[in-house]
């Protein structure tokens, strides 16, 4: 009966992990959604809003750490369960990396200017649409343990280096014949940079989905 009370309480404690790793990629999503909005439309006030709600991504990750380690101590999981546990202490430290970059992007709202001149203002909004598909992918893949799903996320990381690439060149060029634009133009580079580290993160948590859920990690293409 003892044993049957701490099968239960585990399978609790995972349930709450999970939650709170679900909570924290829901914040991270919206965060670089609205960091874009308003990137793209100049709204400051949605800036500083995606800037102050990182705190509350952060506050999670310390729950998660802190659960995490209390599970350990006093479960003392094995195999399929330990590695659930350290795989969703590497991914919530990634998805707060995640909420990171996006406060990042907030932060460069207003340091751009004459938007209307800048074609990747177009581009970069793409790209992070499919970033934050990744991000909600891999976490949907998280919390169903789906590793096929978790290799899909590392597969489409190629559609976000490819935009980045486009958007660099794009930039530099724009830089190049319109010296005056360097500097709103660098701040755009850093937010392209941004976008796809982002795109890396969440292959990073794609690949611990994929080791928690089969005990092995993905192949590596190279």
């Amino acid at each position: 009966m003892n044993n049957e009370h701490t099968v239960k309480a585990f399978d609790e404690d995972i349930t709450r992990l999970r939650g709170l790793i679900a909570e924290m990629g829901g914040l991270s999503e919206v965060a670089l959604q609205n960091s874009l909005e308003a990137l793209i439309s100049g709204d400051q006030d949605m800036a500083r809003e995606v800037v102050r709600r990182d705190k509350e991504i952060d506050v999670l990750e310390s729950e998660v750490d802190k659960l995490a380690v209390r599970i350990i101590a006093l479960r003392a999981p094995m195999a399929d369960d330990l590695r659930e546990v350290i795989a969703a202490l590497k991914i919530a430290g990634v998805v707060e990396r995640i909420g990171d970059y996006s406060k990042n992007i907030a932060k460069r709202v207003g340091k751009v200017e004459g938007r209307d001149r800048f074609e990747p203002l177009t581009l970069l909004p793409a790209m992070a649409d499919i970033a934050t598909e990744m991000v909600h992918d891999v976490l949907t893949a998280y919390s169903a343990r789906d590793p096929v799903l978790a290799l899909e996320v590392i597969a489409t990381d190629e559609k976000v280096d490819a935009f980045y690439n486009s958007i660099f060149r794009n930039l530099v060029s724009h830089m190049v014949e319109n010296p005056a634009t360097i500097s709103s133009a660098a701040q755009l580079l850093f937010v392209a940079k941004n976008i796809e580290r982002i795109g890396d993160h969440a292959t990073n948590v794609a690949e611990m989905v994929h080791f928690a859920a089969t005990g092995d990690y993905p192949p590596d293409d190279d």
